[in-house]
């Protein structure tokens, strides 16, 4: 590839985002243009481009009210990132650890009784917790990590509102926890075609094999049916894995996507994340079939171009 500098825009429901590349393994950020930025109120879904995983979260969780507005005195809450696979933060196969470190240290602060982090892996737990840096962050922070890698940790629940998966084994944080915090990195996936907020609940259950071999994208909607819900998405898009996913291959599989969304609708955020990655490579949100499903089920709304959505750049 001729590594000279050329620029590329990447569009969000009416943003501006301009990109430079340098290589196929590095997308700087250049520009992060707001439309209007009119709207009153709190927002709907909050987009920032341009700094840490830490600044971005601290910036779009003031637009929403503040960890406060989502997190109380007293109760127990779980904070669930992608931790599936035995890779170094660099690779983009999990969710960014300073990331889930500054969540949890913010739920903490705001009064949480206690915070715990889990998720199904792929690979060897242990391996993933340690050198995902999670494992590390989380502890620095206050919180605990929690096992999932044996079949006792989890209970069966009923999905009634399904059309496909009508039940699962789902693990015992989630289902004893008071709230729930959904916190996934934005990567390809060769099944499900992206990895999301939506996706990121197959961490929470025992047999992922059942989504495999059945509908895999109205399963992942099924699966979001869930009374439990989670009170706050946060997709980290810091690194994106832009191929190979979801374990990818390696570094050349990964470009610096240098954004963070927000949004208490599951739908909405994992609509606005796959047209962000659609500008990195090409990926018509009709490919991404839960998103369709998902809002078919009521679980929220494709259509971005109505909500309040606040755009900040860094």
């Amino acid at each position: 590839m001729n590594r000279r500098e050329f620029l590329k825009s990447i569009a969000l429901a009416g943003a501006a985002f301009a990109v430079k590349k340098a290589g196929a393994t590095d997308i700087l950020s250049q520009s992060f243009e707001t439309a209007a930025s009119s709207a009153t109120g709190m927002p709907d879904l909050v987009a920032v481009m341009g700094g840490t995983p830490v600044t971005m979260f601290q910036k779009a969780i003031a637009e929403m009210g503040g960890i406060g507005a989502f997190v109380k005195k007293g109760q127990k809450v779980v904070v669930k990132p992608n931790i599936g696979w035995d890779k170094t933060p660099e690779l983009a196969g999990n969710t960014n650890p300073l990331l889930v470190g500054e969540i949890v240290k913010q739920c903490l602060a705001a009064g949480a009784k206690e915070v715990v982090v889990f998720d199904n892996t792929c690979d060897d737990w242990q391996k993933c917790y340690k050198n995902s840096g999670i494992e590390d962050a989380v502890k620095k922070a206050g919180g605990r990590m929690m096992p999932a890698n044996d079949e006792s940790y989890y209970r069966s629940v009923n999905l009634p509102q399904a059309k496909v998966m009508k039940k699962a084994k789902i693990h015992q944080a989630i289902l004893d926890c008071d709230v729930w915090i959904n916190v996934p990195i934005l990567k390809n996936h060769g099944g499900a075609k992206m990895t999301m907020s939506m996706k990121n609940h197959m961490g929470i259950v025992w047999d992922r094999r059942f989504f495999h071999n059945n509908d895999l994208q109205q399963c992942i909607a099924d699966m979001c049916t869930l009374d439990k819900k989670p009170i706050l998405n946060i997709v980290d898009a810091y690194r994106v894995m832009k191929d190979n996913g979801p374990r990818g291959k390696s570094a050349a599989d990964v470009v610096m996507g240098n954004a963070l969304f927000m949004s208490k609708d599951i739908v909405a955020i994992d609509t606005a994340a796959t047209k962000f990655f659609n500008q990195i490579r090409k990926m018509p949100l009709e490919d991404v079939g839960h998103l369709a499903d998902g809002q078919a089920l009521k679980l929220g709304t494709m259509d971005i171009d109505k909500l309040n959505v606040k755009r900040i750049r860094l």
